[in-house]
């Protein structure tokens, strides 16, 4: 197999990416952690087995999750990936790593990690723009703390799954000529969101400052918060999403590593007001990741997370002010990402002027919103340390009638 591994890929999954996920075994609740090469998985706990040190515990790198692999720290990880890349770049590579590798399209990967709490917030500016214009279009698009406070709620964790789990179509309560009507959804959305997982617990009754982010948050996922466009206008007044969003949420099996993304760090969107004491960075900074949006083949949308007004680090702060602890595999997700032009818009109802009008695909069909049997995948790709792109693991879901 050694001849077929192209060691200095060009399709996002290099050796200066080292994502990380889980394989999982025949047996309920066997998993290993691997990372990937091009389009081949590197077993990293068989790496251990074979007598290679990885400069980790080889029980971390053994189980259904990385949660405990994560909760080592940077300092862990740095030395984990300089050393599967010394073994990846040699100038032959051992056979026994060899013997450790497999094509990715062979390997069953698992959700990633074990979450215990998620977050969801509504980061963009342009989203929350355009969402306020259809719903309110004689008054200010934005709610008047938007700009204050990176607004979120809390999602569901146990209805998180990993990128490939089918969507079963969600039923509830919709509004039909005014009258509430209990049903299947009809306005299935999706949302292009990146979300960041937590790697080191805080304690409760403190907060995590923007300049600690980067102790706390582990990697990013692509997230996809499907939603119910309309079980969710019916419920969320006053108290805000509840079924229309916790049927499920999609998440990449791949985590890429922060180390990975270094070169990605940009200069965030200037924000006015400048932000109360908590929410101030004295290096502020956000990530160049360019998204893509493609429904059954055809690309729809590539929203572009710089653009994104409240950062990662805000994100973060704020989940925890009020001295709310996380925890290790805490996901928070940046809401919808969608930039200022209508080819840059992170869901559907932005896309279609919330089903005024529709989208034709590549097969000539046409889509308003989400239905039966379509297939949606959200990808993005961002500078590498290299100087080249690395992409993160792709997210991705198929649509099945309601039960």
């Amino acid at each position: 197999m050694a001849h077929d591994i192209n060691l200095n890929p060009e399709n996002g999954f290099g050796i200066d990416h080292l994502p990380l996920g889980i394989a999982l075994g025949s047996r309920p609740n066997e998993g290993h952690v691997v990372t990937r090469i091009d389009q081949f998985v590197l077993d990293l706990a068989q790496l251990t087995d074979l007598g290679f040190d990885l400069g980790v515990d080889a029980r971390v790198l053994c189980g259904q999750y990385l949660n405990s692999l994560m909760g080592l720290g940077h300092e862990s990880m740095a030395i984990l990936r300089e050393r599967v890349g010394d073994l990846l770049v040699a100038d032959h590579l051992d056979n026994r790593v060899i013997s450790a590798i497999q094509p990715v399209e062979s390997v069953r990967l698992g959700l990633p990690i074990a979450i215990t709490n998620y977050v969801d917030f509504y980061s963009s500016l342009q989203h929350a723009t355009n969402l306020g214009r259809l719903f309110r279009p004689n008054g200010d698009p934005l709610t008047p703390n938007w700009r204050h406070l990176p607004i979120g709620y809390h999602g569901r964790s146990s209805t998180i799954v990993v990128s490939g789990t089918q969507v079963r179509r969600p039923r509830g309560l919709r509004l039909i000529d005014d009258e509430p009507v209990f049903g299947p959804s009809t306005r299935l959305d999706i949302e292009a969101e990146v979300g960041f997982v937590i790697g080191k617990p805080s304690q409760l009754g403190t907060s995590v400052t923007t300049a600690e982010f980067f102790d706390y948050v582990a990697g990013v996922v692509l997230v996809n918060d499907w939603s119910a466009r309309d079980i969710q206008s019916f419920e969320s007044v006053p108290l805000g999403p509840f079924l229309g969003k916790s049927f499920l949420t999609s998440i990449s099996a791949w985590v890429t590593p922060l180390e990975a993304l270094a070169r990605a760090r940009t200069t965030p969107v200037l924000q006015n007001p400048s932000p109360t004491g908590y929410l101030v960075d004295h290096d502020p900074w956000n990530l160049a990741l360019d998204l893509e949006i493609e429904l059954n083949g055809s690309l729809l949308s590539h929203p572009p997370f710089a653009s994104t007004y409240w950062t990662p680090g805000q994100q973060l702060a704020h989940q925890t002010v009020n001295g709310a602890d996380v925890r290790v595999g805490d996901l928070f997700a940046s809401g919808t990402v969608s930039g200022p032009a209508p080819d840059q818009f992170g869901s559907l109802i932005e896309l279609t002027d919330a089903g005024t009008k529709s989208l034709t695909l590549g097969d000539g069909t046409h889509r308003s919103f989400l239905e039966d049997g379509d297939t949606a995948i959200i990808r993005a790709s961002a500078p590498s340390l290299n100087g080249g792109r690395l992409c993160l693991g792709e997210v991705s879901g198929t649509v099945l009638p309601p039960t």
